[in-house]
């Protein structure tokens, strides 16, 4: 695809079909997978009933198209699944200011997870942890026997470790596996694993293995993006003192965030609405991501803080910075049952996990910006209630050509688009 082609001018005028043929055309889709992305419930219920239990139907959310991200020198076009608007439109918005800048830059850590064994009841949990350690390379090659894929392409268990805790019920010796997933997830893989080999840590230590489960906070698994912002392309009119400005009101409330953990959530909020928006339409478990992203934003510093980091550069330019865990795959998982993630991964045309870690932590970084540009100058209700409008006119029963009615009415007066606004606005326009 050419690098231009991301930008799709004027894509938000098109009609949800022609948006679909557009983006099919330049992702090279297949005709299932713009029929999956084209059905209203694109999971089958024999499918559902296969992915979960109890399964009594499904529940669809939109699925909008990022626009204008440049990544490591190469366009992507990238698939959200959220709910709340204005987030595609700031991502996108963010995404053509840094184009100047040559877009995002990437790099992601090998796909190293974390499986942990806890071994309880130790008379001396250091000698049982050397023991560990003396032993590691049989067990290694115990998690190494399993008939795998990820381990015949290179995969597997890389490494043992022990640490020690002081808990509640005492001091714990906890041992971490560390396991190359390649381009999966890794859940399961590394799940097995520690289960596999907690017969022999307890014949090792001469203690009782209690949990054996994989860790979250994948801290070996580090996505990292930066880009570059110039005055000129923050600010409103392409001047560069009112770019300054706007840089130091970015700059003010990053370090509120950096310094406060109750600003801290919503920031951190802003840049999980496109993480998580994007893992979900792409088939990742995006509850891990979340909880994974969070706990590293308060294991650095010990208090819960900003997971990006925004500075101003010696001439003058924003640089924004996000380091994050992140645990996603390319097979296996809903990535490959759901039909509409399949469609959403070949739009992105990701060769990698590392690549998706990748394209995953540049939507953060964009999102967050959007979300501190609008909170730095006309405040984050002026462009996400203009949005908004039109579901607050369904909500107060607009139908039809009334709900674009209704909203352009609304946005073009003064004042706070409210919801009683809304519904006055729809009772005059029936009479």
């Amino acid at each position: 695809m050419p690098v231009d082609e991301s930008r799709l001018s004027g894509f938000f005028k098109l009609s949800v079909e022609e948006r679909r043929a557009k983006v099919a055309q330049l992702a090279n889709l297949s005709q299932e997978q713009v029929d999956a992305l084209a059905m209203h419930g694109e999971l089958s219920e024999d499918s559902a009933d296969r992915m979960i239990e109890n399964v009594i139907g499904t529940m669809s959310l939109p699925v909008g198209v990022a626009t204008n991200f440049l990544i490591d020198g190469s366009p992507y076009l990238i698939p959200f699944c959220v709910e709340e608007s204005s987030v595609v439109a700031a991502a996108s918005n963010m995404a053509k200011r840094c184009l100047v800048k040559g877009g995002f830059r990437t790099s992601s850590d090998e796909p190293i997870m974390i499986g942990q064994i806890q071994v309880l009841g130790l008379e001396d949990p250091d000698s049982a942890g050397e023991a560990i350690l003396t032993a590691k390379y049989e067990l290694m090659a115990m998690c190494n026997s399993l008939p795998s894929t990820m381990i015949k392409l290179g995969g597997g268990c890389k490494d043992i470790q022990v640490r020690y805790i002081d808990t509640m019920s005492g001091k714990m010796l906890v041992i971490h596996l560390l396991v190359d997933t390649r381009d999966a997830m890794g859940a399961n893989a590394v799940n097995t694993m520690t289960e596999l080999i907690s017969g022999k840590v307890e014949d090792i230590t001469g203690g009782r293995v209690h949990l054996r489960i994989l860790s979250n906070l994948a801290s070996n698994r580090l996505a990292k993006v930066e880009a570059t912002f110039t005055p000129e392309e923050l600010s409103n009119g392409g001047s560069r003192d009112d770019g300054s400005k706007i840089i130091t009101g970015i700059l003010e409330a990053h370090h509120f965030a950096m310094a406060d953990p109750y600003r801290a959530a919503t920031h951190n909020k802003g840049i999980m609405n496109a993480i998580s928006a994007v893992a979900l339409a792409c088939g990742q478990d995006w509850r891990a991501i979340e909880a994974g992203c969070h706990a590293w934003a308060a294991v650095e510093s010990g208090q819960y803080t900003s997971m990006s980091r925004w500075s101003r550069d010696d001439e003058g330019n924003l640089v924004g910075r996000l380091e994050t865990p992140m645990a996603v795959g390319t097979v296996g998982g809903a990535s490959k049952v759901h039909p509409a993630a399949r469609a959403n991964l070949a739009i992105l045309g990701v060769g990698s996990a590392q690549e998706l870690a990748g394209v995953i932590a540049a939507a953060g970084l964009a999102q967050n910006l959007g979300a501190m540009r609008a909170l730095a100058t006309s405040g984050i209700q002026a462009g996400h209630m203009k949005l908004h409008a039109r579901n607050m006119a369904v909500s107060a029963g607009a139908i039809g050509d009334e709900i674009e009615r209704v909203a352009t009415i609304v946005n073009s007066q003064s004042g706070p688009v409210t919801q009683q606004l809304v519904k006055q606005t729809l009772e005059e326009l029936r009479k």
